[in-house]
């Protein structure tokens, strides 16, 4: 081979830093320089990912990056979630970080089942270094959020229970959208607005009907069980007397037992006092508990109580007498045991 030859090749595979084979895609070469924080979101193809790290100055060319993903086994496994790279990388040495999940940034906030607002808010601030003050501003304007319009602009109940990276520069309001997204999504997967129709409901009552279960059940079981009691309560109509609402109307993380001025406390959220529903969901009920609260039980119940709080084991009545004998049994449980739930 002579030596223009050997000088053209050369030419294809290393120029002004960009690898390129002959006819092939052009390529950064080296593991880079500088800071980048590049997001991959759950789904994310390769070429998405691509077209990302493309986008952040990370490689060259998303046709690069997809023909090294193609022979890279680890490819596919790619986590979603963000991650610290570089300027200038080669596909494979992006893939090389993308491949490995310890290199992912590990900055989540996690709502919890049935987490109030209130308690959002607290691990947001806890957890990132978005303040107290920059979400409180964003709440005050609800309609940026993506609120669907049956929530009436009460973000109590759709901020999603799951884990959220958050990426060094996001906002408050970005945070509370990608919550709110994810409340929607898990929402519509599950037909809430046909669904609720057909219970002679609204999808804002179905979630806040959903807020109770996740609240007053602690055996995924017996959570069927209870949404029908609601659900002939509420045709009877009785009032529902939801302990879980009288928490939330007191400020309180709830017990079963509660004082008389917490029962009579006159907020439209005690259902002790209201007739039905209470006006808006009490916290933020994951997709079991939404999709209970579309598909209850069948049966006669008017009344439950768990009678052994460590364990959750919960009786259902269908007369006052049966469920004042339950609530005996329960006191008998809190008698025999140290246990602090009867505190």
């Amino acid at each position: 081979m002579n030596n223009k030859r050997i000088s053209a090749l050369a030419g294809c595979v290393l120029a002004l830093g960009v690898l390129t084979a002959c006819g092939g895609a052009p390529d950064f070469s080296g593991a880079g320089h500088g800071d980048v924080v590049v997001q991959v979101h759950a789904g994310d193809t390769a070429a998405k990912i691509g077209n990302t790290l493309k986008a952040a100055g990370v490689v060259k060319s998303v046709d690069a990056f997809v023909a090294a993903a193609a022979k890279d086994p680890k490819a596919a496994g790619i986590q979603p979630g963000i991650y610290h790279l570089k300027l200038e990388m080669s596909s494979d040495a992006a893939l090389a970080v993308l491949d490995d999940p310890d290199k992912r940034i590990r900055n989540g906030v996690t709502v919890i089942e049935g987490s109030r607002l209130s308690t959002v808010i607290d691990a947001i601030v806890s957890k990132t270094k978005i303040t107290r003050s920059a979400l409180e501003a964003a709440l005050k304007h609800p309609e940026t959020l993506g609120l669907p319009a049956y929530a009436h602009n009460d973000v109590e109940g759709f901020l999603f229970p799951a884990t959220y990276d958050v990426t060094p520069k996001e906002t408050a309001t970005e945070l509370l959208q990608q919550m709110v997204a994810k409340a929607v999504s898990v929402q519509e997967s599950l037909g809430i607005t046909q669904a609720a129709a057909k219970l002679g409901m609204t999808p804002e009552q179905v979630v806040t009907m959903a807020s109770l279960l996740q609240w007053e059940g602690k055996r995924s079981h017996d959570l069927p069980k209870i949404a029908r009691v609601f659900y002939n309560r509420l045709a009877k109509p009785m009032r529902l007397q939801s302990d879980a609402t009288v928490a939330y109307a007191n400020g309180s993380t709830g017990t079963v037992w509660s004082t008389q001025a917490q029962l009579d406390n006159p907020s439209p959220y005690n259902t002790y006092v209201h007739d039905g529903l209470p006006p808006g969901p009490i916290g933020s009920p994951g997709e079991e508990a939404l999709s209970v609260a579309l598909n209850p039980a069948d049966g006669p119940w008017l009344y439950f109580v768990p009678v052994n709080l460590d364990t959750g084991e919960t009786v259902f009545s269908t007369t006052l007498a049966e469920h004042n004998a339950a609530v005996n049994q329960l006191r008998a449980w809190c008698a025999s045991t140290t246990s602090p739930n009867c505190h």
